[in-house]
């Protein structure tokens, strides 16, 4: 086997050794693939629910619309955001959340 053949050879098997290696953990290899599927699908699993929370805030603000304007949402949602109730409510205090009496 002459040097030059040798040579051939030498640089066929180191750039074939190359380009395996940057097969399996290259920046576009085979991990990296399986490092964006897992992220794809904990991605996946965070928009469905966000999808979830759009159509049900948009179900709400459906019914909040002028032209169908739902009087029962309009007050519960007055009475959560001013923290009021009617003198006729019912409520129950939850001893968990009890806050502090004010002096």
């Amino acid at each position: 086997m002459t040097y030059r053949s040798a040579f051939v050879a030498l640089s066929c098997l180191g750039l074939l050794s190359y380009f395996a290696t940057h097969l399996f953990v290259g920046d576009h290899g085979l991990e990296a693939r399986a490092r964006l599927e897992t992220r794809i699908n904990s991605l996946q699993g965070e928009l469905n629910g966000l999808e979830a929370v759009r159509e049900r805030l948009d179900r709400d603000v459906g019914l909040m619309r002028a032209g169908k304007l739902d009087p029962d949402m309009l007050d519960e949602r007055a009475r959560m955001i001013l923290n009021f109730s009617h003198p006729k409510d019912i409520v129950i205090l939850d001893k968990a959340t009890k806050t502090p009496p004010k002096p």
